[in-house]
């Protein structure tokens, strides 16, 4: 089973941007995304951005990865 993680995009640097996860930052690659900008929404798999998604389906996910978390 593969996961793939929503997070905002916090800085852009080439083909690097930096995406926040719930308050953990990381480098992902981005150049898989056009027209990507800072505060995008990206779903990331495996350290690429490999879509964009929207800021209300990002936070939902978001919301049910901690609801998940609580019964783990």
């Amino acid at each position: 089973m593969c996961l793939a993680i929503p997070g905002k995009v916090l800085s852009i640097d080439g083909k690097e941007g930096t995406v926040d996860f719930g308050g953990v930052t990381q480098k992902v690659r981005i150049d898989l995304i056009q027209d990507l900008h800072i505060g995008d929404y990206v779903i990331v798999h495996t350290g690429f951005a490999i879509e964009k998604m929207e800021e209300e389906d990002a936070l939902e996910t978001l919301k049910l990865w901690e609801e998940m978390a609580e019964y783990m």
